[in-house]
């Protein structure tokens, strides 16, 4: 039925247009199925999109805990040679410095959650569109950022809980 009206349709706009047999038409006649359709590519193209950035940004956060960890490993050495020389085992460091880790991306995850939702009340407040929060993806941003920070604070704990406790007491 929808094909049929819209063949009448365009045949109307040909004529009312003045465009002869064989020539391009020079409008578009869409059905709702089409814009639909249009809109729900658009919308997995931005969904993509977001998906992307989101994970750029976990990753360069990622990098800044390995980061701040290494540094705080390095500075710390002393400190860990002493826990190991009266009796620390390497899972002990390990542990200490995963915790640490986590705790920075946990609280970075926390951060990005309220500024989330304070975005989002920007947005309905500035342009009434709707947004919600589902408390899911707030569990799910909580647990990505614990992760985030077991993930990317390994090699600096694992580092950490390697080290020979005479270097590491000899370091200055």
């Amino acid at each position: 039925m929808v094909s049929l009206v819209q063949q009448q349709i365009i045949g109307l706009l040909r004529q009312r247009h003045k465009i002869g047999p064989g020539k391009e038409d020079d409008f578009t006649v869409r059905s709702q199925q089409e814009i639909a359709k249009t809109a729900i590519a658009q919308s997995k193209t931005m969904t993509a999109l977001l998906l992307g950035v989101a994970i750029i940004s976990l990753v360069v956060g990622g990098i800044g805990i390995m980061n701040i960890m290494l540094v705080s490993v390095t500075e710390r050495t002393r400190e860990i040679g002493i826990r190991l020389a009266i009796g620390a085992r390497g899972m002990d460091i390990l542990l200490q410095f995963l915790v640490e880790a986590v705790t920075l991306g946990v609280v970075g995850g926390l951060v990005g959650i309220g500024a989330g939702i304070l975005a989002s009340k920007v947005i309905v407040a500035q342009w009434h569109w709707s947004a919600t929060v589902p408390p899911e993806w707030i569990v799910l941003a909580f647990l990505v950022s614990a992760v985030v920070g077991i993930f990317f604070g390994f090699y600096p704990a694992r580092k950490a809980s390697r080290l020979d406790p005479i270097d590491a007491l000899r370091y200055e």
